[in-house]
């Protein structure tokens, strides 16, 4: 079985839909369902108490857990000056957090169950631009714990994926600032031909690992 974070919309809904299609039990970690789900367990996963049910109730099924993609994120976009403690928690809880916790309480079953990790991070997470500083900040925290898990589980069956997509024609902008920045999607990835990127680099035999992969926006003129 796969678990997927933030199953219940973007590219996340879209890797469940292909999973589910390819008969594999699809396991939705978020705050909302997800109708590609067999599963869906539904937390609050800024919250660390959340996040430790979460894994129990993960622990308690019988199935391999072949692959945990954590998908689950939030935008943030704020000028320097206007930066506030509030914004940082929730970037840091939701893009940091949730994912070190989730697989820190699996760590034991990841190691059992020979589990692929791929960490959705973002282009942030290899750049920073002004603007939304504290968004790429977290980012690059969670690009830094990837590559300490690729570290500690690289003489294991486990497979890391760091994997780092550009702009995609979602709600991700809208849900954090109230308006759909992506226009009519012409310069903005489609989260299906992402998510069957993705599917397709977990397909490859085991003893290949695709350790990290960029995908960036191209703009295309007729």
């Amino acid at each position: 079985m796969i678990i997927i974070t933030g199953a219940s919309d973007g590219l996340g809904k879209e890797i469940a839909r292909l999973y589910q299609k390819a008969g594999v039990k699809v396991i939705n970690v978020s705050r909302t369902e997800c109708e590609y789900a067999d599963v869906n367990l539904l937390h609050d996963l800024t919250k660390g108490s959340e996040i430790s049910s979460a894994v129990q109730q993960i622990n308690a099924m019988p199935e391999p857990v072949t692959t945990v993609v954590n998908c689950v994120g939030v935008w943030g976009e704020e000028p320097i000056a206007a930066m506030t403690e509030t914004e940082v928690d929730l970037l840091f809880a939701t893009n940091v957090k949730s994912p070190m916790l989730l697989i820190s309480g699996l760590i034991d079953r990841i190691r059992a169950d020979g589990t692929d990790v791929v960490n959705v991070i973002s282009t942030a997470g290899l750049k920073g631009s002004k603007d939304h500083m504290a968004y790429a900040a977290s980012k690059w925290g969670e690009r830094g714990f990837t590559e300490a898990l690729r570290s500690e589980l690289k003489d294991t069956p486990s497979r890391v994926i760091s994997f780092y997509p550009g702009g995609m024609k979602t709600k991700f902008f809208e849900k954090s600032l109230g308006a759909d920045i992506t226009d009519d999607g012409s310069y903005w990835m489609d989260p299906a031909a992402v998510a069957l990127c993705l599917k397709q680099l977990l397909d490859l035999p085991k003893n290949i690992e695709v350790s990290e992969i960029t995908l960036n926006r191209k703009k295309v003129t007729s």
